[in-house]
């Protein structure tokens, strides 16, 4: 025969309580642990009264200063002096000059030409910029006539068969008679038309001298020659 146990009298059947019971009360314990604060003991200073002390501002009245004193200007002592006779020595001089009809005046007379032409120029100098420009005699069209036909019956061989035209520059001195110096080519083209300007300047007529105070000098000019091939 099994012997009957009371229900009462099982402790096992409240082992989760029990349990349940305890972790809380150790998680309790765990979390007020934490939470506990300590103070270290720390002695209080006693810093005392503070005195306010307010200063309190004082207005000073502005002050002037007195102009300074003028300068004294010392005045400088006048000294009388004897009246002294004052004596010429060894002054010759003639104030009393005898005149009657007979004295004559010498004349004075200057030396003075004022027909006197001014310097001449110098003879080598060459003019940049003048009273009165070189020309050519006969006008300027005259001229450039002339210069067409020599470039039309000698124009260069070598410019015609590579087709060259252009502007040659020739610069030169038209001397006090009118003739033409130094002539040189200052901006060319090439294939024989830089020597056949300096050819054609060189036997051109005479120039009309430049003058500088109506006098002929020496000038320096420059002109264009244009080289232009003719159509067949």
């Amino acid at each position: 025969m099994e012997a009957k146990k009371n229900p009462r009298v099982d402790i096992y059947r409240l082992k989760n309580v029990f349990f349940n019971f305890g972790l809380m009360i150790s998680i309790s314990v765990v979390f007020a642990v934490f939470q506990y604060k300590t103070y270290e003991n720390a002695t209080v200073l006693d810093l005392g009264s503070l005195n306010k002390t307010t200063n309190e501002i004082i207005e000073i009245p502005p002050t002037t200063q007195p102009p300074p004193p003028p300068p004294k200007i010392q005045l400088p002592k006048i000294i009388e002096v004897a009246n002294e006779e004052l004596i010429l020595e060894d002054l010759d001089l003639k104030l009393d000059i005898e005149m009657n009809e007979d004295t004559k005046i010498e004349q004075v007379t200057f030396e003075e030409d004022l027909e006197t032409e001014p310097p001449e120029e110098e003879a080598d100098k060459i003019f940049m910029i003048v009273e009165q420009d070189a020309a050519p005699v006969g006008g300027i069209k005259a001229f450039y006539a002339y210069v067409g036909d020599q470039l039309t019956d000698n124009y260069p061989t070598a410019a015609a068969r590579m087709n060259i035209e252009g502007v040659v520059y020739i610069q030169f001195v038209v001397e006090k008679d009118g003739s033409i110096t130094q002539v040189q080519a200052v901006k060319g083209i090439g294939g024989g038309c830089d020597e056949l300007a300096i050819e054609v300047v060189k036997n051109s007529p005479k120039w009309n001298p430049a003058k500088q105070r109506g006098r002929a000098v020496r000038s320096r000019k420059v002109i264009p020659i244009r080289f232009i091939l003719r159509q067949k």
